[in-house]
């Protein structure tokens, strides 16, 4: 495998445990991974990083925001076993840790979505803290009788900037944005920014952008290689160095219920994705450190 992660993120075995160490319990990072446009690989790269976090060590929640609940489908998590969802948690009706449930990939838990979280917006949309549901039920996630420490928390927002994109924004410290390498990218690009910048003013004042990751880059293709250009032009060191290829195992995964890491963990995508997780982890130290 190319690029491996260097030696103090090295790849643990997804059958092995990480040994908590006692402690205070700290808080998790937020990264709402966010883009307005459909088809970009949202839920995609909100699996799969996670899994390569998990992989590398980090205790990971995937918060699944969108109505379509692809990220718990995705992690081969039934409905049927998505008793208290994160429409519950968002209602004001459940805590969030009710709504955690573990994956198949140690370390790394969902809370999963359903259908009912389409209708939320109308029902929360006159009270005063409908921006903040998502921030208030984060507060107490870890510890406590279930004994949670995670270290990250992934959510994976719904394709619009609606009332619950807006409360993972509120919540989160940081946004990562995926963006497929095709000819409106940068469009939708500046749109997320807008809102971000929005958010920032009204909202949550210490909230950045933590990355803008391309995804489905195909080298073959000028439009791609274009769009890479175009986008580093415009972001700069904003943008990650991985990409994310164009990758028939990525697409694939889903359908067996299982991150590409965990269904073919040394196909081109999956290399990616660990990259991903090491360019990340490598930033949160410099953010630590700055």
């Amino acid at each position: 495998m190319s690029d491996l992660p260097p030696n103090d993120l090295q790849i643990i075995p997804f059958e092995k445990l990480v040994a908590k160490t006692n402690g205070p319990v700290a808080s998790p990072r937020v990264l709402a991974i966010a883009n307005q446009k459909g088809g970009v690989g949202k839920t995609t790269t909100a699996i799969n990083l996670g899994t390569a976090l998990a992989a590398i060590g980090e205790q990971v929640l995937i918060v699944d925001l969108d109505p379509q609940g692809n990220a718990s489908t995705g992690l081969g998590i039934e409905r049927r076993a998505r008793r208290t969802s994160t429409y519950d948690v968002m209602a004001g009706t459940a805590p969030l840790r009710d709504a955690v449930i573990p994956t198949s990939v140690p370390h790394l838990f969902i809370a999963p979505s359903t259908l009912d979280l389409s209708g939320l917006e109308l029902e929360i949309g006159q009270q005063r803290d409908r921006a903040f549901r998502l921030r208030n039920a984060l507060g107490n996630l870890n510890g406590g009788e279930q004994g949670f420490n995670f270290t990250y928390v992934l959510v994976d927002c719904p394709p619009s900037l609606n009332l619950i994109t807006v409360n993972a924004m509120a919540a989160a410290h940081s946004i990562l944005v995926p963006l497929q390498c095709e000819f409106f990218a940068l469009e939708g690009l500046s749109q997320l920014l807008k809102t971000v910048d929005e958010v920032k003013k009204t909202l949550n004042p210490n909230l950045s952008i933590h990355g803008v990751v391309l995804t489905m880059y195909d080298s073959r293709n000028n439009l791609s290689n274009q769009v890479v250009a175009d986008v580093r032009q415009f972001m700069g060191p904003k943008v990650y160095d991985t990409m994310i290829p164009r990758n028939v195992r990525i697409s694939e995964a889903p359908s067996y219920g299982k991150p590409v890491l965990v269904y073919d963990l040394k196909c081109v995508g999956s290399e990616a994705y660990l990259r991903l997780a090491t360019e990340i982890i490598q930033r949160e130290r410099e953010l630590k450190a700055s």
